[in-house]
């Protein structure tokens, strides 16, 4: 059921009206019940996915919980301490192996074949299995709630029935945000009506609506046009569909989002913001750290840290700082983590090597700042540059954006072998005039719609700069008189309503994770 349609908008008024009718104390059971119609929907026959994570995180949870409590009482060189804390890990093992082991199956298997076997590999032990809606998201977010119980964070959550709609929860179940459960699970027992909330989330649903229908979808019609054989096009050409491609990314991806958002919202419940303005990030880590926020705190809690304080990067460390010394020997560790986190989350993204060479790139990009931090501070110290100027501050935003819009050629392009002839092309064959003879006008957008693409970036430009500046847009709009809020809200429907692509809208790029 996607977003986009008007079974979904029907969807979202019956599942509040249920919910809102129901008593008080019953209304996470609407909400439950909601949860699993939408994903049966989406594809009934794969429930069993989503049952058998809930189940299973469930009850691990619930052993480390006891074991916990044991432990809570013993002495921490005690032998049954000791056994207590190898039960733990062997519970926390077993269930993010299996987890991910189902993951694996389902999302990297047949990519495994092919890259150690052949035809006949795959003949003989591919598999053509539909993969589950949301199947990384709920995953993801089952496994960080069985870590920290394990890690003492928080108690077990008792009941099995509501700990299933901590992990089903329909709004966030095709494209995140990936949720933790301290965070989510108490605002899921029931809220009352509240006229705010209906209010706030319509906004945020129609400002979603405006990003993925009225710009990324608009902007999705030129970049699949020129990628279906990128080959023949010019430079110029391959820069402005990768351009176009950067903003369809960012409308459809924050769109989805701040539809999730809104959906949650007008249910009294604050779903985890997973963009902030990713477009004004002055370094790539300060652009990952903006983008796709809860995937890259998920990496960064349960997986580098992990490794970093584990025994093996540890000695790795003592090694090249006595070996190696000066900044290379402290950056190695930091760089093996780095790079592993990187290179997951260009896998989790996509199950070929494009993804595994975008996260290379990135982690290339990121682990080298770190290495020329010192020579960036003389340079910049020789040059006289003032970090905390305006001229700086746009010198590093432009700068992050390029480096940004290079790896994304490494994303779109049809096959990795592709990206360094698209590349190339781009710098030594750019024929500039083709963007202004009408050249552009062949890939199936027309004048207006180029128009409509540029108010649009521009409205979107405007509310994210004053948001960047610390202006809370909805509390602003809130306190201007009720005939401003009317014309606000008509213009921002009207746009959609007339220039969104609604009858051929395209399905949300991250429905696919």
């Amino acid at each position: 059921m996607p977003f986009t349609s008007i079974n979904f908008i029907f969807f979202i008024v019956g599942a509040l009206l249920f919910y809102y009718v129901v008593p008080l104390r019953f209304r996470w059971i609407a909400l439950l019940l909601a949860s699993y119609v939408f994903y049966m929907v989406g594809g009934w026959t794969t429930v069993f996915y989503i049952v058998f994570t809930t189940v299973l995180t469930f009850c691990a949870a619930q052993l480390l919980g006891r074991l916990n409590t044991k432990l809570a009482g013993l002495p921490g060189k005690d032998a049954e301490a000791i056994r207590i804390k190898k039960l733990k890990k062997y519970i926390v093992s077993l269930t993010i192996l299996i987890c991910f082991g189902m993951l694996f199956v389902l999302r990297y298997w047949n990519f495994t074949l092919e890259l150690i076997g052949s035809d006949r590999w795959m003949e003989q032990f591919g598999l053509n299995l539909l993969i589950p809606l949301g199947v990384s998201f709920f995953i993801f977010q089952s496994v960080g709630y069985v870590i920290d119980v394990y890690r003492g964070k928080h108690s077990p959550e008792g009941n099995l029935v509501k700990y299933a709609l901590f992990v089903s929860f329909f709004p966030q179940i095709i494209q995140g945000p990936i949720s933790r459960f301290h965070e989510l699970s108490p605002q899921l027992d029931g809220n009352a009506f509240d006229f705010t909330n209906i209010k706030y989330g319509i906004q945020l649903i129609m400002w979603g609506y405006f990003k993925k229908l009225v710009i990324a979808d608009r902007t999705a019609v030129a970049v699949n046009y020129i990628f279906e054989n990128i080959t023949i096009h010019s430079g110029a050409v391959i820069a402005f569909a990768v351009f176009f491609y950067c903003i369809q990314l960012y409308g459809d991806f924050s769109g989805g989002i701040d539809i999730t958002r809104g959906v949650a919202k007008m249910f009294g419940i604050d779903l985890a913001i997973n963009f902030r303005r990713p477009i004004f990030a002055i370094s790539l880590a300060d652009f990952w750290r903006r983008w796709h926020i809860t995937l890259g705190a998920w990496l960064k809690d349960y997986l580098f840290y992990s490794m970093a304080l584990s025994r093996p990067i540890i000695r790795i460390g003592k090694f090249t700082r006595r070996k190696i010394g000066g900044t290379l020997g402290k950056v190695i560790p930091t760089a093996i983590c780095t790079f592993t986190v990187y290179f997951l989350i260009g896998v989790w993204h996509g199950a070929n090597f494009r993804w595994v060479a975008f996260g290379i790139w990135n982690a290339t990009i990121i682990t080298s700042s770190l290495l020329m931090a010192g020579n960036f501070t003389w340079i910049k110290a020789k040059l006289r540059i003032n970090d905390k100027s305006k001229c700086w501050w746009v010198v590093s935003i432009a700068r992050t954006a390029f480096i940004v819009f290079m790896g994304r050629y490494i994303t779109r392009s049809p096959r990795l072998v592709y990206t360094l002839s698209m590349w190339r092309s781009t710098f030594t064959n750019f024929q500039f005039s083709t963007l202004f003879d009408g050249t552009l006008l062949q890939f199936g957008l027309t004048s207006l719609d180029m128009v409509i693409v540029a108010l649009g970036v521009l409205v979107l430009l405007f509310i994210e700069f004053r948001q960047e500046k610390g202006v809370e847009i909805r509390e602003s709009l809130a306190k201007r008189c009720f005939i401003f809020q009317m014309i606000a809200m008509f213009l921002l429907f009207a746009a959609i309503f007339f220039f969104g692509i609604w009858g051929d809208a395209e399905y949300f790029i991250y429905m696919q994770f």
